[in-house]
């Protein structure tokens, strides 16, 4: 079946709430004819706002780029689902390789992440993907499918259709490194077949599965034309309207 391409730009913690809205507001005049693709913005959380202010009306999607695994409490610094509905949020980024490495955030934490965003509303992408050392060891597909079940398993099939997957390799985020297109089709179609092995055939024919680290213009083109590639989360290059629309018109 086709997939409608889905490309999400990943802000980490870049632009304030002024430089944001100013950012999404080019990225609305960019994009105001990108035809049959699904857009999302991640922006930090305080210029959440800002962003979706900017972005109204323009089928551009604002999504938060963390959750805790709980809906409110003793937690300072982080986000709630809910709350993330309420500010204008419809998706949420859990798994990323920088929230793994950098804050601890274990394979059981995501699963418990994917369940509660579900349960509130929101999209997730959620993110898998090996290191170098991982890759040169050859152990591509038991990291990747092991991010991938621990996150998935035990939700059921029917949920599943508001999940979207981002294969980021760690070793190609941020490093201007990118798998090459037949590196990342490889480990998609790896992906999607566990799937198909797991649950209902609907499951894997439907759900999308982006790729991500170091996404361009210039190498979108052929990341995309893979057949179980289906969109990209873009860091860098989203920073840039036009850079991101280029991506987007690739797609």
């Amino acid at each position: 079946m086709s997939r409608r391409p889905f490309i999400a730009g990943n802000w980490k913690l870049n632009k304030g709430p002024a430089e944001a809205g100013a950012l999404a507001s080019e990225w609305v005049a960019a994009l105001s004819d990108r035809g049959d693709v699904d857009v999302a913005v991640f922006p930090t959380a305080l210029s959440i706002a800002s962003v979706v202010e900017a972005t109204r009306g323009s089928g551009i999607e604002v999504g938060v780029q963390q959750i805790h695994g709980k809906t409110s409490g003793a937690f300072t610094g982080t986000n709630s689902a809910e709350m993330a509905r309420e500010a204008g949020c419809t998706r949420v980024l859990i798994g990323h390789s920088e929230r793994r490495q950098l804050f601890g955030e274990t394979d059981e934490m995501v699963r418990t992440k994917v369940k509660l965003a579900l349960a509130s509303g929101l999209l997730p992408i959620v993110c898998v993907g090996e290191t170098l050392e991982e890759r040169d060891a050859g152990k591509v597909d038991e990291v990747v499918l092991g991010q991938v079940s621990a996150a998935l398993l035990g939700i059921p099939a029917d949920q599943l259709s508001g999940v979207t997957l981002a294969y980021e390799p760690v070793w190609a985020i941020g490093t201007g490194r990118t798998a090459s297109p037949d590196q990342a089709q490889e480990v998609h179609a790896s992906i999607r077949g566990w799937l198909s092995e797991n649950f209902p055939a609907f499951v894997a024919a439907e759900m999308r599965i982006q790729y991500g680290g170091s996404v361009k213009p210039a190498n979108a083109a052929e990341l995309l034309s893979r057949p179980d590639i289906d969109g990209a989360l873009v860091g860098g290059a989203s920073l840039n309207a036009e850079s991101f629309a280029g991506i987007v018109r690739e797609a």
